[in-house]
């Protein structure tokens, strides 16, 4: 006879074999073939070879979908129970960044682990929502309404922001900033708050512009007037307008776009890969790829409406916002619609700590999933 006194309930000790029937493998298939897109679009910034982008990027994510399933297999009280840990040690790697942190392309971001550089912002932004979703599990409306009880999550939002700034990395500490921004208002805190930090920050911007770095202001300017320079700091942006507008409707074809292939457009296999689908796959490729990006926004909605307990609400939702400006940022960057910061498309963008990382994050929402029915209480320790 079940104990529901105990919190017991069917899914507390379910065996490994059930776990794997409740994955939702319609989204592994997705995020499978998102990555495929990402892997050709990879093989065709480097002319039609597998190196030395798409090669790496294949292994990584083989690697990233293990550590997706070994994730979402874990019980999710577990992660509860250690998410304030894995904070510490993310906040960590960020000291370490600033201490010994390997230097490139003007910023200090990465730790050299000999086989990969590790990139602990990137882990950040997973840890911190994990640690925010912590925090407010169990909390009331009451306890949100409180300034008092606001304050220690500021300060998770704060210190790693602040490190993450003087690497100097923009546009991932904003990321940080709205997730948290997201995280906070999922959780009741009334938009009169909201109004006065948003305020305050507009109120600001007269100092905050006084201590960006030059080539931060060059961002902007560029983003205002990139004609003024179309062959200095404007020529990132003007070459992938072009690119982008070349594409027409259906394209140029693979392996065809001439402003990748001809060296024109900058950072092609990381930064700037969604202008060379839209060159060479055209608007209708590229919306096609936008509905599957979609798709997996919506996947991640649903899960987090469907579990039963805060916590795994949290993260799903924190982790859908997070993907979601991943997107956002980049496709609008690349468009000229905002300044470019250097943030990349998952899943199609090369790179190793980002890879992971999305990956991990997959697996979270996926570990969400599989464990929506668990019953939690405040603490959410009591089966353990």
């Amino acid at each position: 006879m079940m104990n529901l006194d105990m919190g017991l309930d069917p899914q507390s000790n379910m065996s490994l074999s059930e776990k794997l029937g409740q994955i939702s493998w319609s989204l592994v298939l997705l995020i499978t073939a998102v990555a495929c897109i990402g892997f050709a679009m990879l093989y065709s910034a480097a002319n039609g070879n597998f190196d030395p982008w798409a090669t790496r990027q294949i292994m990584r994510f083989a690697v990233g979908a293990v550590i997706m399933l070994v994730v979402a297999l874990i019980d999710i009280r577990i992660w509860l129970k250690f998410s304030y840990f894995l904070y510490g040690i993310a906040f960590f790697l960020l000291i370490v960044v600033e201490v010994m942190g390997h230097v490139g392309m003007g910023a200090q971001r990465w730790i050299d682990l000999g086989f990969m550089q590790l990139q602990p912002s990137e882990l950040m932004k997973v840890t911190l929502v994990m640690a925010l979703a912590r925090y407010f599990h169990g909390a009331s409306l009451e306890d949100t309404g409180r300034i008092t009880f606001l304050i220690p999550a500021l300060i998770m939002i704060v210190a790693p922001v602040c490190l993450v700034l003087l690497q100097p990395n923009l546009g991932t500490s904003l990321m940080l900033l709205m997730v948290s921004g997201a995280i906070f208002w999922l959780v009741g805190v009334r938009l009169w708050k909201f109004a006065l930090v948003i305020g305050s920050v507009l109120a600001a911007i007269p100092v905050i512009w006084h201590f960006m770095h030059d080539y931060q202001k060059n961002r902007v300017n560029t983003f205002l007037n990139p004609e003024n320079d179309p062959l200095g700091h404007g020529y990132h942006i003007m070459q992938s307008k072009i690119a982008l507008g070349s594409g027409g409707m259906f394209g140029k074809g693979f392996l065809m776009g001439s402003q990748s292939h001809l060296n024109f457009l900058p950072e092609k296999q990381t930064d700037f890969i969604f202008t060379m689908l839209a060159e060479e796959m055209g608007m209708v490729g590229a919306l096609v790829f936008l509905v599957l990006y979609t798709l997996l926004l919506v996947y991640g909605y649903v899960i987090a409406m469907r579990c039963r307990h805060q916590y795994g609400r949290l993260v799903a939702m924190g982790l859908t916002v997070n993907l979601f400006l991943y997107m956002f940022i980049n496709i609008a960057m690349v468009m000229g619609l905002i300044p470019v910061v250097g943030v990349p498309l998952p899943l199609i963008s090369y790179g190793g700590s980002s890879a992971l990382t999305v990956m991990t994050g997959f697996g979270l929402l996926l570990c969400v999933h599989v464990h929506r029915d668990v019953r939690m209480s405040r603490r959410g320790m009591s089966d353990f």
